[in-house]
């Protein structure tokens, strides 16, 4: 019996750690997968490529402009972009590319390094949410993009940041989280079946950054943790209060998303600013385990395997950075600075200036590349200041990409 209950409590304290919602094992419902962590537990995939690169499935010319990416959730495939003025939530069938449905969400961002909106949509059951670059969010129907609710994050008290919101909207439970920013609360819950404000963080009131934000368990509560310019926090999910602080310096744009493992979060931001490492001990008093500059991720993420990260850093390239100490392991300038994702033992790296894309083996003792091709064909409508940002995702067997309005889609199982 004693096993058993241990069982069972164990079982209980993993269910809290993830979201609320369950899919099935190789679907991708949001940003950075089901757990926000970017670690597929796919397998059976290829580990090593031909020399012309995996085989191309379909491609698609539907995804409109801007950098968003994809979530792939029962054979579709869901993402964003903008047609004429208009940016739009846009559903795609994965096996075949073949349009299923687009429903307009607002205005079109228009931006120098880009128009377009640029966060990834959230699939929830019957239901898609997904925050435009001006800030609007909408609730639409999986099965045909028809509207259930939008709310601005102006009427939240938000202001759109320089770049356009980038927040690719978590959903928990019975709500939606946001971070709008502004005087009434950096952060806001809304009911995800009205859209109606269940709280704001009245508590914590700067602005918005980039970056998205992640849910756990810690400390026997349910918690929010997001970052912006200055501060990481940790919010009570029941009320949005401010459970801890913890300051940071960022500088220009703050962008990647926070990464969490046993009472200790992880971030990172470029423009030359680097990373930290905080404990939050169980009263909630927060210490920084280190700060250094060995990580400086600007946005092509980065991804803890073990007890390592990965990811790109301004300088010195490819990195692997132990994440209990942030001593870098090893750096590689193999490839061009870009996005990372994870899936069956190997990392998908993508040059962000020229769509190189590379398979390369999980490993801290160096880069082991295991093949690599070039994103073809690629866009003429990308803006000069532009490069090819949307992360890969790796769903059931197949590897999407994707360069403004063109959507590739490659087979990548063995």
């Amino acid at each position: 019996m004693k096993r058993v209950a241990a069982l069972l409590l164990g079982v209980s304290l993993l269910a809290g750690a993830l979201p609320s919602t369950t899919w099935a094992q190789n679907d991708w419902p949001q940003w950075r997968g089901p757990n926000r962590d970017d670690l597929s537990k796919e397998t059976g995939l290829l580990k090593q490529w031909p020399a012309e690169g995996p085989k191309k499935v379909w491609m698609s010319e539907a995804g409109g402009l801007g950098y968003a990416g994809f979530s792939v959730v029962k054979g579709k495939l869901f993402t964003m972009g903008a047609r004429d003025q208009t940016e739009h939530v846009i559903a795609l069938d994965a096996n075949t590319g073949k349009e299923l449905w687009s429903a307009p969400v607002g205005g079109r961002l228009a931006n120098k390094w880009g128009d377009g909106p640029r966060g990834t949509p959230s699939v929830d059951g019957d239901r898609v949410y997904a925050l435009g670059g001006d800030g609007t969010l909408v609730c639409v129907k999986v099965a045909d993009g028809k509207p259930v609710w939008k709310v601005t994050m102006a009427e939240l008290g938000g202001k759109v940041p320089g770049w356009g919101y980038t927040e690719s909207v978590l959903v928990d439970g019975n709500k939606v989280l946001c971070t709008p920013g502004g005087a009434k609360g950096t952060v806001a819950a809304l009911d995800k079946m009205t859209g109606k404000v269940i709280w704001q963080s009245t508590d914590w009131t700067e602005g918005a950054q980039y970056s998205s934000m992640i849910v756990t368990e810690l400390n026997g509560k349910r918690q929010y943790i997001q970052l912006v310019m200055n501060t990481l926090a940790g919010l009570d999910a029941s009320n949005g209060k401010v459970l801890w602080k913890s300051p940071w310096a960022g500088r220009t744009a703050v962008i990647p998303t926070p990464i969490y493992k046993d009472n200790h979060v992880y971030i990172t931001t470029g423009y030359g600013v680097g990373s930290k490492l905080v404990k939050v001990a169980p009263d909630n008093q927060v210490s920084d385990v280190y700060e250094n500059k060995v990580m400086k991720n600007h946005h092509g993420g980065v991804i803890l395997v073990g007890d390592h990260l990965y990811g790109y850093s301004d300088g010195p390239g490819w990195i692997c950075q132990n994440f209990k100490t942030g001593e870098e392991v090893w750096a590689s300038k193999s490839l061009g600075k870009g996005a990372i994702a994870y899936a069956d033992g190997m990392f998908y790296c993508l040059d962000e200036g020229s769509g190189v894309v590379a398979l390369v083996e999980v490993s801290p003792k160096g880069w082991n590349e295991k093949g690599r091709f070039k994103l073809d064909p690629q866009t003429t409508q990308r803006s000069p200041q532009g490069r090819i940002w949307t992360h890969p995702v790796i769903s059931n067997g197949k590897l999407y990409l994707r360069d403004q309005e063109i959507i590739l889609c490659y087979d990548v199982k063995k």
